[in-house]
């Protein structure tokens, strides 16, 4: 009990740099894996541009080992006064005879902040584990997505935000992301904007509706909405 109460008390301090991988202690189990570690597959971008399926999460650390990771607030602890509080964790719980057996559960993003995005969830009884497991499936899911200037006069320093408007849906929450020129800044909620920071993207206007006070579904509805911009070919 004490264990749990110490996991618990465990505070994230924002965005952190993956740590680098060992590839000699690497034993891949997929064709995939095996190729990437021969060096016969260098780049991401001949993974993603082919649709192949990533089923382990060295294949991501051997080819981006500059990787930024960082938590959702998706749940809710006691405040110091009794108010709610967000957390990094989401804890439910189980009515058993031999007592109350709670569960963590953690949302996780991983991005390059150069149009590589990812999103993973993970459970466990302890919430160390879950945070690795969370880490690990947004890994997996990662996606390339496009971005592009959001201003009609154009913009020379860079890519600053999207190149088209993009709406997505999770639940019944729907949001849509449009355009921005330099120095909008995210005009979006706070936990999409760490999304959007580790994508890439600086200047975005968003527009929500439906219930998003659940974080969750509002993640997921933004994270499908990035999807469409790897989805349509301009």
């Amino acid at each position: 009990m004490k264990k749990r109460r110490k996991n618990q008390r465990i505070e994230e301090t924002g965005i952190r740099r993956i740590k680098e991988f060992d590839k000699e202690k690497w034993n891949p189990k997929t064709e995939l894996g095996r190729k990437v570690k021969s060096g016969e597959i260098k780049n991401i971008d001949e993974i993603l541009s082919k649709g192949l399926k990533i089923l382990e999460a060295e294949i991501i650390d051997v080819l981006l080992p500059g990787l930024e990771t960082d938590l959702i607030s998706v749940g809710q602890s006691k405040g110091k006064f009794g108010g709610g509080k967000r957390s990094t964790w989401r804890q439910t719980q189980k009515k058993t005879q031999e007592g109350n057996k709670p569960k963590f559960s953690a949302t996780a993003i991983v991005g390059n902040r150069n149009g590589l995005i990812g999103l993973g969830f993970g459970k466990s009884k302890e919430t160390v584990p879950a945070r690795e497991k969370a880490i690990r499936n947004a890994k997996l899911n990662l996606i390339k997505i496009k971005l592009g200037c959001g201003s009609w006069e154009g913009d020379p320093k860079g890519k600053n935000s999207i190149p088209f408007t993009v709406n997505g849906k999770c639940g019944s929450i729907e949001i849509k992301l449009m355009p921005a020129p330099r120095g909008a800044s995210l005009v979006v909620e706070k936990e999409c904007a760490k999304m959007l920071k580790l994508a890439g993207i600086q200047d975005i206007y968003s527009r929500t509706s439906r219930n998003t006070k659940t974080k969750l579904n509002l993640i997921r509805a933004c994270f499908s909405a990035l999807k469409q911009l790897s989805e349509i070919k301009v």
